[in-house]
């Protein structure tokens, strides 16, 4: 394509959107809703990702005690734990801590405690583990160790959750690709047949404009940027839609049950770059495919 034809070429396709105005923004809304929802699930996928492996970087344990342990025995469980290398006790709670902390995160619906006869939550122990090494300890061994001791009900430690949500993950990003791929076909499909309404729209000027000599690739461009500027539109509307609602709807911290704070951020530049290439390229791609029935390619 010759520089000097650009401004006719995009006055062509920006005549062409003019003339079928309707369809374009029909278009365009839709392919803006589907980037969206794309857009929403990376959201969401990052966070839960980043939080996942932020988790991760810290083992903790929370040790569960039976009812009824005597101050004697607790304290002798405490100084195990401080025997621990690069254990540190962060929280200690009581029976009553517990349940003021359930009802906290409960929030609205706290009520549904009310009619329980009795604290059913037990007292912890809260334990993080920061060896200064560098190397992790085994929480399987550390578990059946503290779990062997008297007055102990349970341990959980964090890297069991964990792996639950490493497998959870796997199917999300499964699900995604899926979804993609089912969202980019529907954006193709919205492209191709806008394109082919507009070439309808002029199928008689198309062949006035052969009869005289025009090329195919003359005819071609206008309807190539129609696409692109539809995909860039849509690119960049998702975006800021996407953006938008993320100031709006998103929660800076959020405690997750009583566990670490997540910091809820938005995707990073490179998502965001890849949602509009992938846009402008589905839109060009569309109007490729529409052209195809008219011309030989």
């Amino acid at each position: 394509m010759k520089l000097r034809l650009a401004p006719y070429f995009i006055r062509q396709a920006i005549q062409n959107v003019r003339k079928n105005w309707l369809v374009h923004v029909v278009g365009v809304s839709t392919m803006v809703i589907s980037f969206l929802i794309f857009g929403t699930f990376l959201l969401l996928f990052y966070n839960l990702d980043s939080w996942i492996h932020g988790w991760g970087d810290t083992l903790s344990m929370s040790i569960y005690l039976e009812d009824g342990i005597d101050r004697g025995t607790r304290g002798k469980l405490v100084s195990l734990i401080r025997e621990i290398p690069g254990a540190h006790i962060e929280r200690t709670i009581t029976k009553k801590q517990a349940f003021i902390d359930l009802k906290r995160a409960l929030g609205r619906e706290a009520s549904v405690l009310e009619g329980l006869p009795r604290n059913p939550l037990p007292a912890s122990i809260e334990v993080a583990f920061h060896p200064s090494g560098g190397e992790k300890p085994d929480p399987e061994k550390l578990r059946k160790k503290l779990e062997a001791f008297t007055g102990v009900a349970e341990v959980q430690y964090s890297e069991e959750w964990l792996n639950r949500f490493e497998g959870l993950m796997k199917v999300f990003r499964l699900a995604g690709l899926i979804i993609g791929g089912l969202l980019g076909l529907g954006v193709l499909f919205i492209v191709t047949n806008t394109i082919k309404l507009t070439i309808y729209s002029r199928q008689e000027e198309i062949e006035i404009m052969k009869l005289v000599g025009a090329t195919d690739w003359f005819v071609k461009t206008p309807f190539l940027l129609e696409g692109s500027m539809q995909g860039i539109v849509s690119g960049m509307l998702s975006v800021l839609v996407l953006y938008s609602g993320y100031l709006i709807l998103s929660v800076k911290k959020a405690d997750i049950f009583g566990f670490a704070l997540l910091d809820f951020v938005f995707i990073p530049n490179s998502y965001t770059l890849t949602i509009f290439v992938v846009s402008v390229a589905l839109g060009l791609l569309g109007s490729f495919i529409a052209l195809g029935r008219f011309f030989r390619l």
